[in-house]
């Protein structure tokens, strides 16, 4: 059974137990104080409106009888230090003790909050760290199912409102529950008939609380959603403003997010309805509460004289005190549901289990020593989707170049994607010295491997780290080498700034042709046992493919490549060529042999090059 979101929370917040115990002492004195200030108004009131003689003559016959009240030995004691020989000196007493008195609640009030915001904010970069740490453990196949934009979203927002809520829960949660336990406990040792009738409304108060706080849970999620559908366009806005641009497609991407605009302002709206019911319904129960108390109260010190005048202002004063922090409560339960509802998002990215593990006995792998294997490998992406690979079965041996041939969508990448288990095999099995790659861990199946893809992926960072990415203690003298031998030096060393030159957001300020460059550098350093090069030259120019495939052949000795490619120039020295159509191995063979059975291969090849 999966745990409530709220316990999840809570199990967070416990871990910082020693700051929320010392943030509690401080918000009880902070009560206590506050109660007392309260307490103490109220005699400050009866000093000044009320004879001092009678005063004096109530704290004598107190002081003489044998049994007093509770609510009798209150002002006892408060009398107690608060009388002096006149009134002057009494009231000039009461005035510093007050002053007193709220300098201390505000030191203990600021004490509590220091303590909580520090948990506060531990919490909300742990959550975030947690989230984040938790991504890189997905596979692959999460991504495919997921919208960039909408984990982004997830990860910014959804956490900023767990934020906001915790700012407000924690700052309140640990201060009004007890103003209000403290506050009752006064109205009760004051006159409890009085006090029952202010709790007959509180069944009503709750209800409503509920009601409204479900519905603002539901519709604070659907507006998280919102936003991370919104998040998603403009991701992706930016990342293809080029083709945006060049199909003169502004006015279509204008009104699709405007469309999403409208949707999440009418979400947002909507809710706005309903948090703004929480002020009317608080000040309406507290107007309720107080009117009958007046005229209840008021009944019982003109009527019956069963209540003082004192008591009953004292009464009054602490029961709109308590009704401060209850409506604040009405506002912690809005902010509460809101949390609730972006935790809910967290927390399922976090409950997400990677497709892709280590057996809890996997070993480690750094060279192999015969071949890869594919042994009868079928392959889809599920969810009813059709077989990419349909019963494949080939071999790429030690230090051999193979070459994977095909039409777009014939499974070349995908055969590509198997080897370092970005994906599993839906059936058959890879496997490397007669092992299947599932025996081994993971990180280092990745390690020994390098990757070089048609999509470059660079990073907002310099030359230097985007070629030893992985690697931050590498030699200058190793990353200019790597540079050299895949043909990028020329263009680093035109840089001002040479190897520390920063090249923009995915490397935005680089040709086709470098960013294929420094990819393959990246490749290079690593120093890999098998090379993976997912059509690795098809964006050079010829000068540059020609010095880079140079390059490449120097790499591939003592090394296994896989070589996938539109070109067949750049696959005619391969030691193997495997031809695929429709996600099936059709022909293998040399370039020659492969020419002479004229079947799939000579077809492409004609293509290229003509008869």
């Amino acid at each position: 059974m999966k745990t409530p979101v709220y316990k999840r929370l809570a199990k967070l917040v416990l871990r910082y137990w020693p700051y929320l115990l010392g943030s509690s002492v401080a918000a009880l004195v902070f009560v206590t104080l506050n109660s007392f200030s309260i307490w103490l108004t109220a005699s400050l009131v009866n000093n000044i409106l009320n004879d001092f003689d009678s005063i004096s003559m109530e704290q004598l016959a107190w002081a003489q009888a044998d049994q007093l009240t509770l609510n009798e030995r209150l002002k006892y004691i408060a009398n107690q230090l608060i009388l002096q020989d006149s009134q002057l000196a009494s009231l000039r007493r009461l005035c510093l003790i007050i002053f007193g008195v709220f300098l201390f609640k505000n030191i203990f009030l600021y004490i509590k909050n220091i303590l909580v915001s520090y948990v506060q904010f531990s919490l909300i970069v742990r959550i975030r760290n947690m989230l984040y740490g938790h991504i890189h453990t997905l596979s692959m196949s999460y991504f495919n199912r997921k919208k960039s934009g909408e984990l982004t979203s997830i990860m910014m927002n959804d956490v900023n409102v767990m934020q906001d809520a915790y700012t407000t829960t924690f700052q309140k949660l640990l201060v009004e529950p007890l103003n209000i336990l403290f506050f009752g406990t006064i109205l009760v040792i004051i006159d409890w008939k009085l006090s029952l009738v202010a709790l007959l409304t509180l069944p009503l108060a709750g209800f409503l609380y509920v009601s409204v706080g479900v519905s603002i849970r539901r519709k604070s999620k659907r507006i998280q959603e919102k936003i991370a559908s919104i998040m998603h366009i403009l991701t992706e806005v930016l990342y293809s403003i080029r083709v945006i641009k060049a199909f003169v497609t502004k006015r279509y991407e204008i009104q699709k997010f405007e469309k999403e605009g409208s949707r999440y302002f009418h979400l947002l709206f909507r809710r706005a309805k309903l948090d703004n019911l929480a002020t009317p319904i608080n000040e309406i129960i507290g107007v309720l509460i107080g009117v009958v108390l007046l005229w209840y109260g008021g009944m019982q010190v003109i009527q019956t004289e069963t209540l003082t005048s004192e008591d009953f202002l004292r009464f009054i004063l602490v029961l709109f005190a308590m009704l401060a922090p209850i409506k604040t409560l009405g506002t912690v339960n809005i902010t509460i549901q809101n949390s609730l509802a972006a935790a809910e998002r967290v927390f399922n990215i976090l409950d997400s289990k990677p497709d892709i593990n280590d057996k809890p006995d996997a070993k480690e792998i750094e060279s192999f020593s015969e071949e890869i294997r594919f042994d009868n490998v079928s392959f889809d992406y599920g969810e009813e989707s059709a077989p990419v690979l349909k019963n494949v079965s080939f071999s790429i041996s030690k230090g051999s170049v193979v070459a994977l041939v095909g039409a777009s969508g014939a499974g070349k990448s995908t055969i590509a994607d198997l080897i370092p288990r970005f994906y599993d095999t839906t059936s058959g099995s890879v496997k490397i010295d007669e092992n299947d790659i599932k025996e081994f861990k993971l990180s280092s199946l990745r390690k020994m491997m390098g990757i070089v893809s048609q999509d470059v992926t660079l990073f907002n960072d310099t030359v230097r780290n985007n070629i030893s990415y992985g690697q931050p203690e590498l030699k200058e003298s190793n990353i200019i080498s790597a540079a050299k031998s895949a043909n990028a030096m020329e263009f680093i060393d035109s840089f001002p700034e040479g190897l520390d030159t920063v090249i923009g957001e995915k490397g935005v300020t680089l040709s086709g042709g470098q960013k294929q460059r420094l990819s393959i550098a990246r490749a290079i350093i690593k120093n890999p046992s098998v090379l993976i090069l997912d059509e690795a030259t098809s964006s050079l120019d010829t000068k540059s493919e020609k010095l880079v495939q140079q390059a490449i052949e120097q790499l591939m000795k003592d090394r296994t490549v896989l070589v996938i490619a539109h070109r067949l120039s750049t696959v005619v020295n391969a030691d193997k060529i495997v031809v695929l159509k429709d996600g099936k191995i059709v022909e293998i063979g040399t370039h020659d042999e492969l020419l002479r059975q004229k079947g799939q291969y000579r077809k492409l090849y004609e293509v290229q090059f003509g008869d």
